[in-house]
């Protein structure tokens, strides 16, 4: 520890007790690893959806202003501020993955075995120079991958497995995704073609439909399209997808994707009477890229289910080991099944630029920041 510096630079987020979500940059004592723990100085983070309902709080992105102590501040709705008055007065560390160089270790021979490795993994507070963290809880990058390249490789490529090994353990053959040019969409639609995967893939835009055409992806519809249902319910009956994981969340999306299934599924069975297929239905709201409220017109029969998704569930329910083989996975297609692309790379301080909150916090698609905390 004596060639670092006694102390670094975080982002945090605060819900101040006078109704503002703020974002400042502190300094803050350089941690020191115990036993089996590492310090990582964070090269690279990504700014995932995942992140911005805690950065920015519930805000509108465009409603950040500079303030006299250099922080920058939004007002919140007060509606959000209650909501969020567990957070009042606490400053919350922000990101939640990201990878760089293990700098010091403590005296376990796992931890000591990480000096000087370029490692990725999880666990939150990655807008920052430094990161102390379990030496568990790392994962060496291979031989030849870059802090950047290894930056996402918890959250999207695990949540892409996860919606995977779900529809396995509960009896399904094929998925639905909506926002699905995404990052995260984009892995799916490369792992599901290495899988064999019947995929049904939900966009908002032509140009994002040939976006996934041009990796390969058969099944495509888009949802400001004229015939989108009836696509829609093609797509379902052509390839079985019965279950599908939807990030937007509100409006009336997911009422949709369940009415198509029970059309598509009434394509090959009868209707039990008045209570429709006998197809179980499922859609899980894993996002919330929409705050309105989530609308369902009962035309889907009897057999349906709606509900939450989280990838930390998940992990939890299929133990370690097989964690550990999903987190293995990743790491050996970091460079093609699960590689990441960035659009725009920022600081620390760029990171609370108002004009650069507006733009990340719009969430387009195809638009991923990346900060480096040490640049």
């Amino acid at each position: 520890m004596t060639d670092l510096p006694a102390t670094h630079r975080r982002l945090v987020s605060t819900v101040t007790k006078d109704g503002e979500a703020r974002l400042s940059i502190q300094d803050v004592p350089l941690p020191v690893p115990g036993d089996d723990e590492v310090l990582v100085r964070v090269e690279a983070t990504p700014i995932n959806p995942s992140d911005l309902a805690v950065l920015l709080a519930l805000t509108d992105p465009a409603g950040y202003t500079r303030q006299d102590d250099g922080s920058t501040a939004a007002p919140l709705a007060p509606a959000v501020q209650r909501a969020l008055s567990a957070r009042a007065g606490i400053d919350l560390p922000v990101g939640n993955e990201g990878a760089g160089t293990v700098v010091a270790a403590g005296s376990s021979d796992a931890a000591q075995a990480l000096l000087g490795k370029t490692v990725a993994l999880a666990g939150g507070g990655f807008y920052a120079q430094y990161r102390k963290v379990p030496a568990a809880a790392c994962m060496i990058v291979p031989e030849g991958t870059s802090a950047e390249e290894g930056a996402s490789s918890y959250v999207n490529p695990l949540t892409a497995l996860g919606m995977v090994g779900t529809m396995k353990r509960e009896g399904y053959s094929g998925l639905v995704h909506t926002a699905a040019a995404s990052n995260l969409g984009q892995m799916l639609v490369k792992l599901c073609a290495a899988d064999g995967v019947p995929l049904v893939n939900i966009v908002r835009s032509e140009a994002q439909a040939q976006i996934l055409r041009d990796l390969g992806a058969e099944h495509v519809v888009d949802m400001t399209a004229d015939d989108f249902m009836a696509k829609l319910i093609d797509a379902i009956a052509a390839t079985g997808a019965y279950l599908a994981f939807d990030a937007v969340g509100g409006g009336k999306l997911a009422g949709q994707i369940l009415a198509a299934m029970e059309q598509a599924a009434l394509r090959s069975q009868k209707a039990d009477g008045p209570y429709g297929s006998r197809q179980m239905k499922q859609v899980y709201v894993y996002g919330g890229l929409s705050t309105a409220p989530t609308e369902l017109t009962r035309s889907f029969g009897m057999r349906w289910r709606m509900g939450g998704w989280l990838l930390t569930y998940f992990l939890e329910d299929i133990g370690a080991a097989e964690a550990a083989g999903l987190r293995d996975r990743v790491a050996r297609e970091l460079k093609t099944t699960f590689a990441s692309k960035y659009t725009q790379r920022i600081t620390l301080d760029q990171a609370i630029d108002p004009a650069i909150i507006a733009a990340y916090g719009k969430r387009a698609t195809g638009e991923k920041y990346l900060i480096t905390p040490n640049a």
